[in-house]
């Protein structure tokens, strides 16, 4: 998906939610088009096809008002609610106000109509979408809604008189999916059927339940969300016997009726990353199921309102114009390759997903990275010859002072070894988050992501953009600090104070297990300080000591040595330690020891920079053994 369909998208969305919050769309007919919606907690896609229906029926000349009414339903465990919500809806619209059509989207206002039986209207047409050909209908009860087991209806066989005469249902094709696991893996003996408690959880698994009548040579092991919670199924998970498949349904509500807003199928895929796992409506496709027999799903409010005009036209609709979409057989590329299955046996065209790009597609950016990167080189090869060849220059112009001349060489050579080694240094420190910056944006780009690996890929990205901003601002600090154009802004402070202020925000942002610790032994240490500067100290040698110390103490303390008229500060750490041949490399620019912990490799650097400005020093305890001790010195008259 490129980024104009992504913008169109978001604009639709934002479209319809506007529409959403307004009764009326247009006036210019007698009676309106009644639009229902369930408005359950998928309502992205809802409020996509509604933004596209308005959009093209009025495109198409449409003449009535569109009146939008939302039931607002949530977890199943309202259901006995929503006939008697949808029948006080239409109660609005009797008589002159009577509509003229009547639009149904989603299935819990789908169910709650069928479920209306007599009372329903024959003589106002219905066009239903984002509904299922298989139903249940709403139970009036709701004390036995955990242990009720309804039977799954088929609206072509069992609703012949209904005033549905067009729109789109989905038919999930229950066999096909069984017939696939069982050519897969043919030593399957049970089948887990996971569903949560939402309504199209519920009516899947009724329908499972029936179609599975049809092979009675399985065991069929219902893994219910209106009895279970994500922990639970992950349990039940683990105590599934062998020769055991699992087929998806879907999963948004629990048993205590709480939403996830994060994909809790990654946690089932955590603890059974090993069962064969199918998926009958696109659920975990790409990252857990091996693939499934699914509704091929898209976005279908245009064709809605053009169902809707021929409707209001008086066109000639039956229940033949009731669409049924189609299934298309997925299956994950990667996974089919690293479990080795045969797949020829399967019927039908079969549809990867997951299938790796071309590497030029892949590495895209990345190779245009490099493009530029070698360009950069280049020109730093140009300019470094431009340095050499004045420097000969120079040489021959001043024979008379080899001396000199040879000194001036010898720092020209140091300045472009320095320059090259420190173009090195940077670019391979920006090109590590710049990589993950530029990879996962192309992974968004590629579209097919869920909402949560979307939220993810985000979070990804504003990390390492957040650590290549933190690089660039160091790399401007040591340049500063060794052009010695930073000025300390002094003024007299309490040292004390700052510190404990310091140590409690940092240990509130790091949010490790790690216990922060504050020692001194004065109320209080007045010194004249650059109060920043000071504090940008404290915090990288605290941070520092915070990567590298899991489940420790981690102490700053402040002494006074009254012979050198010094404030010597220390922060001591329990954690892995520095090594004695590596103490004094850590100050050195984009030195690192563990590579794998991040940071920018300049923050000892610029302590030292620092701490040298205002004439103390930085140093590491040889003498302390149980972990790593900092410690810099601060003129008390400065």
């Amino acid at each position: 998906m490129d980024v104009s369909e992504s913008i169109y998208k978001i604009l639709s969305c934002l479209l319809a939610l506007f529409f959403l919050s307004l009764p009326v769309f247009s006036a210019t007919g007698d009676h309106p088009v009644l639009i229902i919606s369930s408005y359950n907690p998928d309502a992205r896609q809802t409020s996509g096809n509604i933004s596209d229906f308005m959009e093209e029926y009025q495109r198409l000349g449409g003449k009535n008002v569109i009146v939008l009414e939302n039931m607002n339903c949530k977890s199943f465990s309202e259901s006995p609610r929503w006939t008697r919500r949808l029948k006080a809806l239409l109660a609005k619209y009797q008589g002159a106000e009577s509509p003229s059509l009547i639009v149904l989207i989603g299935q819990e206002a789908w169910a709650a109509y069928l479920s209306l039986g007599d009372s329903i209207e024959s003589d106002i047409p219905v066009l239903s979408a984002l509904s299922s050909r298989n139903a249940i209908l709403l139970p009036d009860r709701t004390d036995t809604l955990k242990t009720w087991m309804p039977e799954s209806v088929d609206f072509f066989d069992d609703f012949p008189e209904s005033p549905v005469k067009a729109g789109f249902m989905f038919q999930y094709d229950v066999a096909a999916n069984i017939h696939m696991i069982k050519k897969l893996y043919p030593e399957t003996k049970n089948i887990a059927f996971i569903s949560d408690n939402s309504y199209g959880g519920v009516s899947l698994q009724a329908y499972v339940v029936k179609e599975m009548k049809k092979f009675p040579e399985l065991n069929l092991i219902l893994l219910d969300g209106r009895v279970n919670t994500i922990y639970t199924i992950i349990e039940q998970l683990h105590e599934l016997p062998e020769n055991t498949a699992v087929l998806l349904g879907t999963w948004r509500v629990d048993m205590n009726d709480g939403y996830f807003m994060r994909n809790a199928t990654y946690a089932m895929m955590e603890a059974a990353p090993d069962l064969p796992t199918f998926s009958l409506t696109s659920v975990a496709l790409g990252y857990w199921a091996i693939g499934g027999v699914v509704p091929v799903y898209r976005p279908l409010g245009k064709e809605m309102a053009q169902q809707a005009v021929r409707l209001l036209s008086h066109a000639s609709e039956t229940k033949d114009g009731v669409k049924i979409i189609p299934c298309e057989t997925l299956l994950d590329y990667e996974v089919v390759r690293e479990k080795e299955l045969d797949i020829s046996s399967i019927p039908g065209p079969v549809k990867y997903v997951n299938v790796a790009p071309s590497f030029y597609g892949q590495y895209k950016y990345q190779i245009w990275t490099v493009v530029v990167v070698l360009v950069v080189l280049v020109i730093a090869l140009l300019v470094s010859l431009y340095f050499y060849y004045h420097t000969k220059k120079l040489k021959d112009d001043f024979e008379e002072s080899e001396g000199a001349l040879r000194e001036a060489k010898d720092r020209a050579e140091e300045s472009s070894r320095l320059k090259s080694a420190f173009l090195a240094n940077v670019s391979h420190e920006i090109r590590t988050p710049l990589n993950a910056i530029v990879g996962f944006s192309d992974v968004l780009s590629a579209g097919g992501s869920s909402e949560e690996e979307q939220r993810t890929y985000f979070e990804i990205i504003k990390t390492n953009s957040d650590l290549l901003l933190r690089l660039i601002n160091d790399i401007l600090d040591v340049s500063r600090l060794e052009a010695d154009r930073v000025s300390f802004t002094l003024e007299r402070c309490d040292v004390v104070q700052v510190c404990r202020q310091v140590t409690a925000t940092v240990e509130q942002a790091r949010k490790s297990d790690n216990k922060f610790r504050f020692e001194c032994g004065h109320e209080s240490v007045e010194m004249r300080t650059d109060i920043q500067r000071l504090q940008q100290v404290v915090i990288n040698l605290l941070s520092n000591a915070n990567k590298f110390t899991v489940d420790g103490t981690i102490t700053l303390k402040i002494e006074i040595d009254r012979d050198s008229n010094m404030a010597v500060f220390s922060v001591t750490d329990t954690g892995c330690g520095i090594p004695s041949d590596k103490q004094k490399l850590v100050f050195e620019r984009f030195e690192k020891l563990n590579e794998y912990v991040q940071g920018t490799g300049l923050g000892l650097s610029i302590c030292k920079l620092i701490t040298e400005k205002w004439g103390g020093k930085v140093w590491i305890d040889p003498g302390y053994t149980d972990g790593a001790r900092f410690m810099f010195t601060h003129p008390m008259n400065l």
